[in-house]
């Protein structure tokens, strides 16, 4: 028998919760009607959830809902999140995974208080001292993990190479048949390149390389991110977000133009007949959807944030990474990880 998957939900976080978070359940529902290993715990006002499951006529042995009178807002600051978050949504959402009635917690709200909470509750992982947000960004021929999203702006070589091993066994976790391959992120590709924390960053992954946890390809510029040569790309909380950010506008750019463009007079809009299923299939390799929920990685447990401002279907896809998560066991490949490297150290 299959172990019960149970992921905790903060259905009243972000930007027009519960609505997204109850719409994105009815997806992970429909397009997971064959399996049967999974439980979704939804945390917030039970009246309020309840209504909403009945609204898009949600019914299922796969739901359980757990009542909070109160949840987290937007404004709220990592300070005062000490003090006022006890028993909101986001806080018991989280504290169930020490309760041990829950294997990962999702929630789109405030992300400064989100990893703040994830932190005083789950604490650090033994030997890891700072925690990282890792992403999924889409290469040529697959996905790659990016991380340090944001989580830290000043990093060490000791940190970026703890980056290095949490990211390889993010990517285990999600693509078991894949080697893992780490990038450090640079100005340049030569080893001459980049300041001193990168420089010793470079030779401790250098003497890690390995076929047990990942193969060290040296470094990457910004433009080759998604060539496919690497698919686990290690920076600082600084650089990673603006990287993000750029990538994120850049995107949107593509795509808001070319919308623009093959629908402003009949020529263009008679040629786009002929390339609709191409063009669609580009936008669906952009959609942001499709690769949201950033994980926090170092903690005694998984957490996943989803984007604030994403819609239902998006919220589905950061629903399914924590399942595909849990089911890759990647707590365990973390463990392995750590281990590995305290032996080499």
């Amino acid at each position: 028998m299959n172990k019960i998957i149970t992921i905790a939900i903060d259905a009243m976080g972000g930007d027009n919760s519960p609505d997204k978070v109850i719409e994105g359940v009815k997806f992970f529902l429909e397009r997971n009607k064959n399996k049967s290993d999974y439980l979704l715990n939804l945390y917030g006002d039970e009246k309020i959830i309840k209504d909403k499951l009945n609204l898009y006529k949600i019914s299922s042995e796969f739901i359980k809902i757990s009542h909070t009178d109160s949840s987290v807002s937007d404004e709220e600051t990592p300070l005062t999140a000490i003090k006022n978050s006890k028993n909101t949504s986001m806080w018991n959402c989280i504290k169930s995974q020490i309760d041990g009635s829950a294997d990962i917690s999702l929630s789109a709200g405030n992300t400064g208080v989100l990893l703040v909470i994830s932190r005083m509750i789950l604490r650090m992982m033994d030997k890891v001292s700072k925690p990282a947000l890792a992403g999924l960004w889409p290469n040529k021929t697959s996905l790659n993990v990016v991380l340090d999203l944001g989580a830290n702006i000043e990093c060490d070589d000791k940190n970026l190479v703890d980056f290095a091993e949490l990211g390889s066994a993010l990517h285990k976790s999600l693509f078991p048949n894949e080697v893992s391959k780490v990038s450090l992120l640079n100005v340049g590709s030569e080893e001459i390149k980049g300041t001193e924390i990168l420089k010793s960053a470079y030779k401790k992954l250098s003497d890690l390389s390995g076929e047990n946890n990942f193969i060290f390809k040296g470094y990457t510029e910004g433009n080759n991110i998604m060539s496919g040569e690497s698919n686990i790309i290690v920076t600082d909380g600084f650089t990673g977000n603006v990287a993000l950010k750029t990538a994120e506008g850049t995107a949107k750019f593509i795509t808001d133009n070319l919308k623009k463009h093959l629908t402003e007079n009949l020529f263009t809009k008679i040629s786009l007949i002929f390339s609709y299923f191409s063009l669609k299939k580009f936008k669906n390799k952009l959609d942001p959807r499709k690769y949201n929920g950033a994980i926090f990685l170092g903690l005694n447990g998984p957490v996943v944030k989803s984007h604030g401002g994403t819609d239902s279907l998006g919220f589905y896809y950061s629903i399914d990474l924590c399942y595909r998560i849990i089911k890759g066991n990647l707590m365990k490949q973390i463990k392995n990880n750590l281990n590995h490297l305290k032996s080499e150290i």
